[in-house]
């Protein structure tokens, strides 16, 4: 059974391949890897070592603390959710791409779009 750590990385380089725009593909070739070892990280059932993890930060543009980011609270909050959301929010690919899509508006666009969402949840 997979380390509750190594499944954690696993998820969050596949979010930032994802918010990247790479795929599996793209990111073993840019780290020297087959695209079979990608999915093993990615799913936990390989552990990542340092210094792949390293150049996986590379490929992806983020440092490598990234992939550890969220691992504490993930173990206090484990199986519960906001009201709607599910669980491991990085797993549901809708809210994945709708964070790719927020991000590719112009930044005054999305702040308006930001503060409209906020009222339409409160008000929900």
């Amino acid at each position: 059974m997979a380390h509750h750590v190594d499944v954690h990385v696993g998820k969050r380089i596949r979010h930032r391949r994802w918010l990247a725009g790479m795929t599996q593909q793209n990111l073993a070739e840019s780290v020297g890897i087959k695209f079979q070892q990608i999915q093993k990280y990615e799913t936990g059932a390989n552990r990542v070592s340092a210094s792949r993890l390293w150049d996986i930060a590379d490929a992806l543009d983020v440092n490598v603390g990234f992939f550890f980011e969220g691992l504490d609270q993930e173990a206090q909050v484990e199986g519960q959710s906001g009201e709607g959301a599910p669980a491991d929010i990085l797993s549901d690919k809708e809210a994945l791409e709708l964070i790719r899509s927020y991000y590719s508006i112009p930044e005054n666009q999305r702040r308006r779009l930001f503060d409209l969402a906020r009222v339409l949840s409160d008000v929900a």
